[in-house]
């Protein structure tokens, strides 16, 4: 089984920053992308962002220039520094992992964390 587990969440004051962090456990062969999702209270899931096996990364517009996704495959960890945070930043934030567990043929799944907390206060 594959269990992801994210870290680093909590409260923080507008114009500050935290540091999210995933790792990843179990059997993996490939890790395909690594991302961050978020639930704001009362609203969907969305992407926040997303690192690429190839080293791409894309951004949801509301984050870009101030959050910052970086991975180590090897490791099988990811993270996110977030800077110049906002209250609309407010929500409960996932890691999420695409990957195949055992070998080329076995077709790529996702995984995600449980989810932490993040709140900035205004």
């Amino acid at each position: 089984q594959v269990r992801l587990v994210e870290s680093g969440g909590g409260l923080v004051q507008a114009g500050g920053s935290l540091r999210l962090s995933c790792a990843a456990s179990g059997t993996i062969f490939r890790i395909n992308a690594m991302g961050w999702y978020r639930r704001p209270p009362g609203k969907q899931r969305e992407l926040v962002a997303i690192l690429n096996s190839g080293g791409s990364t894309n951004y949801a517009d509301s984050v870009k220039g101030r959050f910052t996704i970086s991975g180590d495959n090897a490791k099988k960890t990811v993270d996110l520094q977030m800077d110049s945070l906002k209250p609309e930043d407010t929500a409960v934030y996932y890691c999420a992992f695409t990957l195949s567990r055992f070998g080329w043929l076995t077709r790529p799944e996702e995984y995600w964390g449980q989810g932490t907390q993040v709140t900035v206060s205004s």
